[in-house]
């Protein structure tokens, strides 16, 4: 890097990496440097300031931002309805441009010249900071140790925090790696790389085993204002306090648990194991309610570009105008999504069994097989004419054309079918000796 750096933003979250990369970038870049924790519910921030002042650091900013999470990012993705691979709630990947925009935030106030993360060169959360950093501050230079220095595992960084005076965290306990956020816990590597094995139970902090969950479970009721979650069982509860109780409820459960095999942004294949107990409730509900409230052609579009939306979050694109105008199309089909879900979470299971709506589409008078005023049986009849008609002219032209081939001449006597039985006194064709 040419241009010089006198002071650099540091994503910081008191690990080995992150704390030898302090060290690093001031012997690296001659600068000072500066970091910054987010909390966004992982936990595990106690002293984290003097672990950052033994690091070398010259300040430690510790920025809460667990309810500006929920309000600002997850529930946005959950009116969406947006899931990636098919499973993903998207818990990390919401996450990461809010943890840049802080560290944005932090080195404009203390006049930083670049920022920096503690990402792989291998994972998907580089692009995420990366891409936040690009729009928010396109002025600031982008440093990402993984990709310059020589260390290239755990031993590497230990060693290299001995010879700087590092005081090391203290050992893993696990062997896997984990991401823990108020919407859930992931867990990759260890005996998770042989996609053949099984998670072990031990690997679980969220959720307990299904199998060994309450048989009689729990209901709950979730109530809904333009598809933003407002009130569990009538008791309306701010963001951050509805989502850990739904949190606790569906994972004394065992629900939300997920194992996936994922494609990563940089194009490899990856696996992960998901626990997200208060966001499967929330997206079963949020979905059930929808699915009372918007006409079929609504739905149908939300569900094609809810994919789309997905896939901008997983690859960290949440700046910009394409989020933008998704937002803005989303805010219109959650107009009505006002109402209440009630499900029973069971042993890994979630059943619904109630929904209520003031703008439900839905008509009993309509609905039931009862006579009604409102819908005559009758009229079917050439509803199902007309729907029916591409069909019935395809079938009429299949019958032509069928008849025209009967009466055309067929093929001379001589010739035999290829895989055809043979005639008396000659060999079928293609046998032979």
């Amino acid at each position: 890097m040419d241009r010089k750096i006198g002071k650099i933003a540091l994503a910081y979250s008191g690990g080995l990496d992150t704390s030898v990369a302090v060290p690093w970038l001031i012997e690296t870049y001659g600068c000072e440097v500066v970091c910054v924790a987010v909390d966004v519910g992982q936990g595990d921030l106690e002293g984290i300031e003097a672990k950052a002042a033994a690091a070398g650091a010259v300040a430690c900013h510790v920025v809460d931002v667990r309810q500006e999470l929920v309000e600002e990012f997850i529930w946005p993705v959950l009116r969406a309805g947006s899931v990636y691979g098919r499973k993903y709630l998207l818990g990390t990947s919401m996450a990461r441009p809010l943890i840049a925009r802080e560290v944005v935030r932090v080195a404009r106030r203390e006049g930083c010249d670049a920022v920096a993360h503690g990402c792989t060169g291998k994972g998907n959360d580089q692009v995420r900071f990366e891409l936040t950093f690009g729009w928010l501050a396109p002025d600031l230079a982008v440093v990402a140790p993984w990709r310059e220095w020589s260390i290239r595992g755990r031993k590497d960084a230990e060693a290299y925090a001995r010879a700087k005076g590092v005081p090391l965290p203290p050992p893993k306990t696990s062997r896997y790696s984990r991401d823990r956020n108020v919407w859930h816990c992931s867990h990759e590597g260890g005996s998770l790389e042989d996609a053949g094995n099984a998670p072990e139970e031990e690997l679980f902090l969220l959720t307990v085993d299904p199998a060994t969950a309450p048989e009689s479970g729990e209901t709950v009721t979730i109530g809904f204002e333009r598809g933003v979650p407002v009130s569990l069982d009538g008791e309306r509860l701010p963001a951050l306090a509805l989502l850990e109780t739904l949190n606790g409820i569906g994972g004394r459960n065992g629900i939300g648990r997920v194992d996936l095999v994922e494609d990563r942004v940089v194009g490899l294949k990856s696996r992960g194991i998901y626990e997200t107990p208060g966001g499967t409730l929330l997206y079963s509900a949020h979905s059930e309610l929808e699915q009372m409230v918007l006409d079929r052609s609504t739905l149908e579009l939300k569900d094609d570009l809810a994919r789309r939306y997905a896939t901008l979050v997983y690859e960290g694109r949440w700046w910009g105008t394409e989020r933008e105008a998704l937002d803005a199309f989303v805010r219109v089909t959650q107009e009505r999504v006002t109402g209440s879900v009630t499900l029973r979470a069971c042993r890994g299971g979630i059943t619904v069994l109630a929904r209520q709506s003031t703008h439900s589409l839905y008509s009993e008078a309509l609905a039931t097989f009862e006579a009604s005023e409102l819908y005559d049986h009758a009229d079917a009849t050439g509803f199902i004419r007309l729907f029916g008609l591409p069909l019935r002219v395809a079938g009429r032209m299949r019958e032509d054309a069928s008849a025209t081939a009967e009466t055309e001449p067929g093929p001379v006597a001589d010739v035999v079918p290829l895989h055809g039985p043979a005639t008396p006194g000659r060999a079928a064709a293609g046998a032979g000796g």
